[in-house]
């Protein structure tokens, strides 16, 4: 009797992933580093957040590589720190605009949404259309719908004996 197989759901990216930025303060802070945000007391002020939870948050969106520090001093203060996203913390955008998306379909105030992500083309040309993901394969197919959409192992799969 051949013992069927399945992906280990321990080895996941998705589970890699949130273990960095599955806790809500820190998505938040990347948020706000996308609007600007880079000193301590801006995303203090911007989230209220108490100071220690966001320091513990910076330190470890630092250590997984989304943020860094950059020494800053004000003239007679002692040294403190900037925060910037990394190219990891960048490459976090469209899990942003696909978590805000879904929050405006099915969470959003009667009103409408509070914020719309709109295109600002980098060579200065107008465009300021709404923004959305969208689901693509390599062969360029697009607007995948969730039923087009399936798991399969890939090269760094572990298996495990179904139960």
């Amino acid at each position: 009797m051949e013992v069927e197989r399945r992906i280990d759901p321990v080895n996941c990216s998705v589970a890699r992933a949130l273990s960095v930025v599955g806790e809500r303060w820190s998505l938040l802070i990347v948020r706000e580093a996308f609007d600007g945000a880079r000193r301590f007391a801006e995303f203090r002020d911007r989230l209220g957040i108490a100071s220690n939870l966001l320091s513990s948050r910076l330190e470890s969106l630092v250590e997984a590589g989304v943020l860094r520090r950059i020494p800053y001093q004000e003239p007679g203060a002692r040294q403190r720190y900037e925060y910037r996203l990394t190219e990891r913390g960048i490459d976090l955008r469209p899990t942003l605009v696909a978590l805000l998306e879904w929050g405006d379909k099915y969470l959003a105030d009667p009103e409408g949404p509070s914020v719309i992500i709109r295109h600002e083309s980098s060579d200065g040309s107008e465009c300021e259309e709404p923004v959305r993901v969208v689901l693509e394969c390599a062969a360029g197919h697009t607007h995948l719908a969730p039923s087009e959409v399936h798991r399969t192992p890939g090269p760094g799969a572990r298996f495990i004996a179904a139960k």
